[in-house]
C-alpha cells in the first residue's frame, strides 16, 4: 500500500484524531491504543441480535475511519462469516477488558466459512480490510468507548492519559 492510498490518508487523519487526549468519550467514537499508536474510528453499534446478524452486509463502501462496533451483552463465543458482505474486513475481537484478544485480518467477501473470535468476547470491530497492518495494530491493544463495561475496563472514559 503506498502513502496516497485512501487507506493510507485515512490513518493519518487517525492518528492525528487520536493525538489529543480526550476525556470524554463518544458513542459515536470507538478510540484504540496499543505500542503501535493511537487511532480512532468513527462507529455505528450493532447492539442487540438483528442488528449484530446484518452487520455490514449488503454494503458496497466503508469510510477508511469508520467501522462497525459489536456488543454483547455477556462476553461469549462469537463467531463471524461474510455472507452478503461485500466489503473486505478487519475483525478485531475484544474481551470484557476493551483489550483486544484476536485479530482476523482480510476477511474474504461473500465467504461462509466461520471466523471464530474465540470465547470471552465482549465487543468486535470491523473496519475496512487492511487498516489493522496500515497501522500496525496487534494483540494487547486496548478500545476506549463508553458501552464498554467502565468498572472493568483497561482504559476507561475517565483516563485522559
Amino acid at each position: 500500500m503506498t502513502l496516497s492510498s485512501p487507506l493510507a490518508g485515512a490513518a493519518v487523519l487517525l492518528f492525528l484524531a487520536a493525538g489529543a487526549a480526550r476525556s470524554e468519550c463518544s458513542l459515536e467514537e470507538l478510540e484504540l491504543r496499543g505500542n503501535w499508536g493511537a487511532a480512532s474510528f468513527s462507529v455505528e453499534i450493532a447492539d442487540t441480535q438483528e442488528l449484530r446478524a446484518e452487520g455490514l452486509m449488503f454494503r458496497e463502501s466503508l469510510a477508511p475511519s469508520a467501522g462497525m462496533l459489536f456488543l454483547y451483552e455477556s462476553p461469549r463465543r462469537a463467531t463471524f462469516w461474510m455472507k452478503n458482505t461485500w466489503i473486505p474486513l478487519d475483525i478485531m475481537f475484544f474481551d470484557e477488558t476493551g483489550t483486544l484478544t484476536k485479530l482476523h485480518r482480510n476477511a474474504v467477501p461473500f465467504d461462509t466459512n466461520t471466523i471464530d473470535g474465540g470465547s470471552g468476547v465482549a465487543a468486535a470491530l470491523e473496519v475496512n480490510a487492511g487498516m489493522a497492518d496500515l497501522l500496525g495494530i496487534e494483540q494487547g491493544t486496548v478500545a476506549r468507548h463508553p458501552l464498554i463495561d467502565q468498572s472493568e475496563a483497561a482504559w476507561p472514559c475517565d483516563d485522559e492519559s
